[in-house]
């Protein structure tokens, strides 16, 4: 089956490569992944200066997955800036930039120098993370969010520019979203970042498995599949007509790829598979999806993306 995909002006040779997570910060990660099979390089969330992130433990892998709190360790956007024409040139794949902020002006003034001074594929603006303390997280916040998405998209210049989501656990979130989305020029939504505010307790030691944030972290894989694929499905019954949708969420094998396109998702993201098994894992799912689609009798994805069939 042909797994090539566009999302509008860049094409993707596969459908899978990595979320801005896990190896993704420094020039070593970007390198592994590029050699990898991922179809893309998505480059850490970076900021306006460097960040070492929160003390450790920060990142604990469990059976079902992992919990964090990373707070955003990366090393300034004009250093990953300067490593794109290179990886661009040796390894000829595209190129996906996560940025993050800590105040609208932030946002307007990164996705400027991306625009425009980069040769970046296309822009993921994280607003599921960062958060100033007494507001909720931006993507929470719909007014806040809806100043930061008009503002980048009056921003002149040629690259898809996308969202990466929090989960969203109300319908009614979701229309508040997706009506701001559709009155500006989004061109794909990343449903979705990890669920936060969790706490997981381990019962021999008595203590939580993460340092910072109270114990609190975020969570991944197993844990948050379900939560991933009903956001694909509610942004997909909103926006379907104009902005494409990125899966993440869970995705440790070919089946659940094969249950993201179902829900709508058009090509999707590795997180915490990549932490647990390293580069090595692209090739695995891409070839455990194109088995499972074999065995369906499968042959091209328009039979797949978004066709989820009704009880």
């Amino acid at each position: 089956m042909n797994t090539e995909m566009n999302i509008w002006n860049v094409k993707f040779e596969d459908i899978i490569y990595n979320s801005s997570g896990p190896e993704c910060t420094t020039l070593a990660h970007l390198n592994a992944l590029w050699a990898s099979s991922s179809s893309a390089i998505m480059i850490k969330s970076c900021s306006p200066e460097p960040r070492d992130g929160n003390p450790t433990p920060r990142y604990v892998e469990t059976d079902l997955g992992s919990i964090n709190s990373m707070w955003l360790p990366n090393l300034w956007y004009k250093e990953y800036i300067g490593y794109i024409p290179k990886l661009k040139q040796d390894y000829k794949k595209p190129v996906v930039c996560s940025i993050v902020g800590f105040k609208p002006q932030d946002f307007y003034d990164l996705v400027t120098a991306f625009q425009q001074d980069s040769d970046v594929d296309m822009l993921e603006v994280n607003l599921s993370c960062p958060n100033v303390v007494g507001k909720p997280q931006i993507a929470y916040d719909f007014e806040a969010s809806e100043e930061i998405i008009k503002n980048i998209c009056a921003i002149p210049g040629d690259k898809p520019i996308g969202l990466k989501l929090p989960p969203y656990f109300d319908p009614i979130h979701v229309d508040a979203m997706a009506n701001i989305i559709l009155k500006y020029d989004i061109d794909f939504v990343t449903c979705i970042n990890s669920v936060g505010n969790t706490l997981i307790i381990d019962p021999e030691t008595e203590q939580p498995l993460i340092k910072p944030k109270g114990w609190l972290g975020w969570l991944g894989w197993d844990y948050i599949k379900p939560i991933a694929l009903a956001n694909v499905r509610w942004f997909y019954k909103r926006i379907w007509h104009k902005t494409k949708i990125i899966g993440c969420g869970g995705i440790k094998n070919g089946v659940d790829v094969f249950e993201h396109l179902l829900a709508w998702a058009s090509i999707v993201q590795l997180g915490t598979i990549l932490a647990k098994e390293g580069p090595g894992c692209f090739a695995r799912i891409s070839r455990e999806f194109q088995e499972y689609m074999d065995k369906k009798w499968y042959t091209s994805l328009d039979e797949i993306i978004g066709n989820l069939k009704e009880l």
